[in-house]
């Protein structure tokens, strides 16, 4: 369990590192970073209480990040 939260962060990182610096957001590196973490253990502890997901925690980790990159942002702007 604890490796795959370790390894859940650390694909979320990337993916909020990668999507800054491709230009695909303008959030700003750090904020980037937060939003896909939050998205990532949100996912990790849905599949970890009901089963709902993908079979691997990588994969689990990538959707849920590029979702929440997709959703946080646009909430928030007007």
């Amino acid at each position: 369990m604890f490796p795959t939260i370790m390894g859940t962060v650390v694909i979320a990182g990337i993916i909020g590192y990668l999507s800054e610096k491709t230009g695909w957001t303008h959030n700003g590196i750090l904020q980037s970073i937060i939003i896909c973490i939050g998205g990532a253990f949100l996912m990790y502890f849905v599949t970890l209480m009901f089963g709902i997901g993908f079979r691997s925690p990588g994969i689990n980790a990538i959707a849920a990040s590029v979702g929440a990159l997709i959703i946080v942002p646009f909430h928030w702007r007007r």
